[in-house]
């Protein structure tokens, strides 16, 4: 049985004591989840989230990783330095790191192998436009993501994957429960006919499009989504909280 992760994803939002305070009105929410709890958050809010998050069943991820040890990599973090924290999840290959800071299927490759070296927890983003939406290219996309971005990768017993169709990221389109569920399952076939039967049915895949408490509920009911990559709803405490309780 795959245990449903529900992770935040603030993106460039809260500074540090926002950060705190925010965590402070989450943690009684949470306290009591069912689902692994994850807030992912900006570099600066990371020393004073873990502090926050002591005695909680929150845990503490990022938003990014750099592909290399150390060096002239002017505005990267290192595994190194993350771990020092105490990070435990950080998120790969977001699309706004696709679209906005040349993200591809290889560096997300390299940050992933990175990643599983310093036994950092990746959650991997794939997922397609609505150009290749509408032009039925939404497998072609999924399957280069998939193996690409996973190739030379032995282990996935520490990966998670969220698929986050980019047409439903912050324009509160939602695809169906159906669809997500379908899609999800088409992603878990790739990772079947690639590391076994056993892998695929034990990885757990979240979805990624504006889930929020009105419909958790349903998207958590289908078989194949074990969770949710959550944005603008992670950013209120009473919000995201209703997300991680969904009554399933």
């Amino acid at each position: 049985m795959r245990k449903p992760i529900i992770a935040g994803n603030w993106k460039m939002n809260k500074t540090a004591k926002e950060a705190e305070a925010l965590i402070n009105e989450l943690k009684p929410l949470v306290a009591k989840s069912k689902p692994e709890v994850v807030i992912c958050i900006p570099y600066t809010d990371l020393w004073i989230a873990k502090q926050a998050i002591e005695g909680s069943k929150i845990k503490l991820g990022a938003e990014n990783v750099a592909w290399a040890d150390s060096g002239a990599f002017t505005g990267e973090i290192s595994a190194a330095m993350l771990k020092e924290i105490g990070v435990e999840y950080v998120i790969i290959g977001h699309s706004e790191r696709r679209q906005y800071f040349g993200e591809t299927d290889e560096t997300v490759n390299k940050r992933l192998k990175q990643a599983l070296a310093n036994d950092l927890k990746p959650i991997v983003c794939v997922g397609e436009t609505l150009e290749e939406r509408e032009k039925n290219k939404t497998k072609k996309v999924l399957k280069k993501q998939v193996l690409v971005g996973f190739e030379g990768v032995d282990d996935l017993s520490n990966v998670v994957i969220a698929y986050e169709p980019v047409w439903a990221i912050g324009t509160g389109k939602t695809a169906t429960a159906e669809d997500a569920d379908k899609t999800i399952g088409y992603i878990r076939s790739l990772i079947r006919k690639t590391y076994g039967a056993e892998v695929a049915k034990s990885l757990r895949i979240q979805y990624g499009g504006s889930m929020k408490p009105s419909n958790a509920k349903e998207l958590m009911a289908m078989r194949n989504i074990d969770g949710g990559l959550i944005g603008g709803a992670a950013l209120k405490a009473e919000d995201f909280a209703g997300i991680v309780n969904y009554k399933g």
